[in-house]
Order: C-alpha cells, then structure tokens, then sequence
C-alpha cells in the first residue's frame, strides 16, 4: 500500500498567531510497517485562498498542502545526537 492510501489526513481547528491564521491537521499513516502520526500547521495565505472564501474551500486547499507534507522523506538522526 502506498502512502497516500493508508495516511488519515483530520482537520483539527484554525488558529489565529501574531504571523497569521493557520488550519492544524492530525496526520496518521502507515509506511514500510511503521505507524506514524504528526501535527501539521499550514499558513493559510501559503494556500492561495483568501480569509473572505467559504471555509470549507480553505480547509481543502490547506489539506492538499498537508497531504503533499505527509509524503515527505525523513532521515533518521542517528544515535550520537541522542
């Protein structure tokens, strides 16, 4: 299965900051027998929608910058880090 075919992409709630507003995302998922979840924040003026546009268009345009976040390559850090 591929990533994009098991991850659960949960809008959470839209958050107001000092540097503007943000919708949070819960990302839970399955890759290569590992389960994984994260938190993801996505500016909402990096999603080409305008604060005054229907909520639900900008839910939708910030999940498919979460979805494509979720599809990232991590790296291990290593133990010397630790």
């Amino acid at each position: 299965m591929s990533i994009a075919d098991n991850n659960l992409v949960r809008f959470i709630s839209i958050t107001k900051r000092k540097d503007g507003l943000f919708a949070n995302f819960r990302v839970k998922g399955m890759k290569g027998g590992a389960v994984f979840s994260s938190s993801i924040s996505v500016d909402i003026s990096q999603a080409e929608v305008d604060a005054g546009d229907p909520l639900e268009k900008i839910i939708e345009s910030c999940a498919k910058i979460a979805v494509r976040l979720s599809e990232t390559k991590l790296q291990f850090e290593g133990l010397i880090r630790i």
